[in-house]
């Protein structure tokens, strides 16, 4: 961060603070509190909480947003809750194992794993759970922005590999190769895919897709379990349901076997015929 605390303490108005005031968004995104980065950057903590809870229009003064949207709570079992987050905080204290802090959650052990290292602190790599919760919740928000679209070293080396006919999975695992410590060129195939027939979104060029080696410009639908055609168009008949003559097998067609079987039961018949 390129910001240098003034030396002059006096107050200097709103207009006065506008580096301090940008300065102190980007340590509020890596984890500090405001009573921290208020101390970091010599200002008062009510400043840092007008900055960071937003304020509504006031006379001359306009109205400021919060630093993050509020977004309601998420209700699903699926993802964690902030007591939760606490709970796993205070057992981390307490020197408890993942294990342990999962099954007291009742959850998977890799679920506790990623959330303690996806929303842990950044630098200090302390777990905190307000933090982490807002974290969280900033990550929620959909539609998320394409990694493709907003990368333009990763989008060329995506068009070179398809420009060699190269697959989506070739391309994924060129990428990773190529750039071992760049997290920001690893992408998944899925992704490529997505980007190639998604119309409108301009991420690769829209004739690239006949480099794929299916040839097909738009993608193919998957039908669902419940929508597959069935293998015969006839219904299938129960083998205690077959008619009464197939039992005696006095009709042709009633016998069952093989090639060779027919064969040997045709030759016989015919030397039969001979003799007699």
């Amino acid at each position: 961060m390129d910001f240098k605390i003034r030396k002059d303490r006096k107050p200097q108005g709103a207009r006065k603070l506008a580096e301090e005031r940008a300065a102190y968004f980007q340590l509020m995104q890596q984890g500090m509190s405001n009573p921290q980065a208020c101390r970091v950057l010599g200002i008062h903590r009510r400043t840092g909480q007008r900055w960071r809870n937003g304020r509504n229009a006031s006379g001359k003064d306009k109205a400021a947003p919060p630093i993050r949207a509020v977004v309601p709570p998420s209700m699903s079992s699926r993802y964690l809750h902030e007591a939760d987050r606490i709970h796993i905080a205070d057992r981390l204290r307490e020197r408890a194992t993942i294990r342990t802090i999962a099954a007291e959650l009742g959850r998977s052990p890799s679920t506790v794993s990623r959330e303690i290292r996806r929303n842990r602190h950044p630098i200090s790599g302390q777990y905190r759970p307000f933090a982490a919760q807002a974290r969280a919740d900033g990550r929620r928000p959909r539609p998320k922005p394409g990694k493709i679209a907003f990368n333009p070293e990763l989008r060329k080396a995506i068009q070179d590999g398809l420009d060699e006919l190269w697959s989506p999975e070739q391309i994924c695992h060129a990428l990773r190769a190529q750039f071992p410590d760049r997290p920001e060129m690893h992408v998944a195939h899925e992704t490529i895919y997505q980007a190639l027939y998604i119309q409108g979104r301009g991420e690769v060029r829209r004739e690239l897709a006949g480099a794929l080696r299916t040839g097909r410009a738009c993608r193919k639908p998957r039908r669902r379990p419940d929508c597959r055609r069935p293998r015969f168009i006839d219904p299938m008949v129960m083998i205690s349901e077959r008619p009464a003559e197939a039992e005696d097998r006095a009709i042709p067609g009633h016998w069952e076997g093989d090639r060779a079987t027919r064969s040997r039961t045709n030759l016989s018949g015919l030397t039969d015929w001979r003799g007699g």
